[in-house]
């Protein structure tokens, strides 16, 4: 067969850095070991009936076999407008502040295709969510990292950027509630970034994801909400996460209306827009009843306590409770790298759980841990940290 070369673009990509751990635990559940994979970030849940309902019945409107409208079907834009007003009281725009996405992951790998030249910067949290860089990678674009730190509850500082780096970047990456960390940010530290942002010029983009995911009563704060944040970016939201539609592929940017544009640009010269029956089913998800928006959040809230507390029990005394996320960001004992105690939870103790280092370099000594396996199974895999000893 005839090899044909990958093009530059290509070769600039990342490594999937995962992909060998995904391999490994194919390879102990077919030799039928008991895995438990707490590696992941897909939900475990089914979505809400009533919006799998939706779905069906709206499958059967013809009008939705045809093409959909490029820039997506007015109603659901307008859903996500009352969305942003109920659940954050900011107002935007339907047609000019409103992108829809094939979910979260297209609209953050394509912005940077949309706003940064060859030799553009980028301001990115390490560690952080690998596909920024994808993103980056594939507009031959140079990252800019900003390291998230414990002892800055896992948010950038940015007086140690130089003003160099400053003036040279264009756009700028946030993800709050955060994935790997599950640091959550204050409205001081967003109005700080508006006026950062202000300052240098720079597009702020935040990653929304897990927006509907906070414990202890605390709601996350979307970065809308400080002033002046919509002058200075945008947002991006996805209802994989909030109701359990992963694979629905369905999510929307909103906030400054030139980045938007820029958005619904490529994605007219890209797709054809989401099936019609598909965006009906997310309108109604926004606009619906959202009882069980907090019943999820519940139930990661519940799963967290499972696994903190058997955590400690086994030892590792040093590990935060998270306010949000489906994660929780555990220190590795002494002794061991991120990889080296990842692959010992697996093959010891059939533990699935993703290194730190490979959502950056200030992830080397973490391990991410997700929730979406039921209490039952955390609290399994909990004991069998527990029985390797490795923290005391």
């Amino acid at each position: 067969m005839t090899q044909f070369e990958q093009s530059q673009t290509l070769k600039r990509l990342p490594e999937q850095f995962f992909a060998k751990l995904v391999k490994k635990t194919q390879q102990l559940e077919a030799e039928g070991h008991d895995v438990i994979n707490l590696g992941q970030g897909n939900p475990d849940l089914p979505t809400p009936p009533h919006i799998v309902d939706a779905l069906k019945m709206a499958a059967s409107n013809g009008n939705y076999h045809k093409y959909s409208p490029f820039r997506g079907q007015p109603f659901l834009k307008k859903a996500v407008c009352e969305f942003y007003k109920r659940e954050y009281d900011v107002d935007l725009e339907a047609e000019s502040e409103v992108a829809v996405l094939f979910g979260a992951k297209t609209g953050l790998v394509e912005l940077s295709q949309c706003l940064l030249n060859p030799g553009d910067t980028a301001l990115l949290p390490d560690p952080g969510y690998p596909d920024y860089m994808s993103g980056i990678a594939l507009a031959d674009a140079n990252p800019a990292f900003m390291p998230l730190k414990q002892e800055n509850n896992f948010l950038p500082s940015y007086k140690d950027l130089t003003s160099k780096v400053l003036e040279q970047a264009k756009l700028m990456f946030l993800n709050y509630p955060n994935n790997p960390t599950a640091g959550t940010a204050t409205k001081d530290f967003f109005d700080e970034t508006v006026s950062l942002a202000k300052k240098h010029h720079i597009c702020v983009c935040h990653d929304f994801a897990y927006g509907a995911l906070g414990f202890d009563g605390e709601k996350p704060r979307s970065f809308l909400e400080s002033e002046g944040a919509k002058e200075t970016g945008i947002e991006i939201y996805t209802l994989s996460k909030t109701y359990n539609m992963a694979g629905w592929r369905v999510g929307f940017a909103v906030g400054n209306a030139s980045v938007i544009e820029s958005i619904n640009l490529i994605q007219d010269h890209m797709y054809v827009s989401l099936f019609g029956a598909v965006q009906e089913a997310a309108a109604t998800a926004l606009k619906g009843p959202q009882d069980e928006v907090r019943k999820l959040a519940a139930t990661y809230e519940r799963r967290r306590n499972t696994l903190i507390s058997g955590l400690k029990k086994a030892g590792c005394r040093d590990i935060q409770s998270p306010k949000g996320t489906f994660f929780a960001w555990m220190p590795v004992p002494e002794g061991f790298t991120s990889e080296e105690f990842a692959n010992l939870l697996l093959e010891k103790a059939h533990v699935v759980t993703a290194p730190g280092n490979g959502f950056g370099t200030h992830g080397e000594g973490f391990l991410r841990i997700g929730l979406v396996r039921p209490e039952d199974r955390i609290q399994e895999a909990c004991e069998r940290i527990e029985k390797l000893g490795v923290f005391n």
